[in-house]
Order: C-alpha cells, then sequence, then structure tokens
C-alpha cells in the first residue's frame, strides 16, 4: 500500500474479511489499526478491534484459541503504538505515518519482547486478555474510548 486508499482498502477488507490472507501482514495490521484509530465511529460501530481481527481470522481459517490468532496483548500494545504515532503527527496522510511506524521499533514483529519476557507474552493470559509488560513498561499510553481496553 503505497496511497492512504490503499490503506482503507486493508481496514475495509479486514471488516467485511475480504481481505485476502496472504495481505494481512504485520505492515497491514498497522495499517488497518491507524485507519480504525482515524475513524473510531467505525471502529466503535465494529465493537471494537478484538471483534473485527476475530471474526477476520476465523473467515481466512484461523481459529482463535489459547495457542493461536488474536492475541489481546499484543493487539491492546500495538493500537497505543499506533495512536501514539498518529497523535505526534496530526493531520498527515496516513501512509506517511504508517512508514513512519514501520521505520522505527514497531517495524519489527518482535518489538514486544522489548516489553514482555517471551513466556509472558506466550501465555494464554496474555492473549486472552491484557497484561502488563514485566521487563519494561510501555511508553504509551492506555487508550480509554472505542470498548478498547488500556
Amino acid at each position: 500500500m503505497t496511497d492512504d486508499a490503499g490503506i482503507e482498502r486493508i481496514a475495509c477488507g479486514l471488516i467485511d474479511r475480504t481481505l485476502p490472507k496472504p495481505e494481512w501482514t504485520h505492515r497491514a495490521h498497522f495499517a488497518a489499526a491507524l485507519w480504525l484509530l482515524s475513524h473510531p465511529d467505525v471502529l466503535a460501530k465494529a465493537g471494537g478491534m478484538a471483534p473485527i481481527i476475530r471474526r477476520y481470522n476465523e473467515a481466512t481459517g484461523v481459529w482463535n484459541t489459547d495457542s493461536g490468532g488474536y492475541h489481546e496483548t499484543i493487539t491492546q500494545a500495538s493500537l497505543r503504538g499506533a495512536a501514539a504515532m498518529l497523535a505526534a503527527n496530526p493531520g498527515g496522510c496516513l501512509v506517511d505515518v504508517l512508514n513512519k511506524l514501520m521505520s522505527g521499533p514497531l517495524g519489527n514483529k518482535r518489538w514486544p519482547l522489548a516489553y514482555w519476557s517471551e513466556a509472558r507474552l506466550t501465555s494464554v493470559e496474555a492473549r486472552r486478555s491484557w497484561l502488563e509488560p514485566d521487563l519494561s513498561p510501555l511508553p504509551w499510553p492506555p487508550l480509554a474510548q472505542n470498548g478498547e481496553e488500556g
């Protein structure tokens, strides 16, 4: 995706479960998050990020279990990072914000391991509900709207 229309296509494909599974990449996760955070009415109408991702997973043959599929802690931490990047770049086009985000630490798929031990992050509890980091606090505040837990 090279423009805001591409980001919107990813987000809408996630919501309506038409996004081809190979396109649901690390970059696409953040693209969808940025778009949805920029469209809080759409995010709220869908019930928040968790139901959107869970429904998409199921539609693409990924089961949301204790060992796979939706992961609450990673999702909430990612949303915090995406929201912070949006706040730091008000009024910017989303693709520029996404490129900045991807060029920083969040661009590395293993970024959560700077904050959580692998054992804690891969636990059933972290997958099911928010777990605070055990290595270092997140640099971003919790989200307080759109039904997203902080």
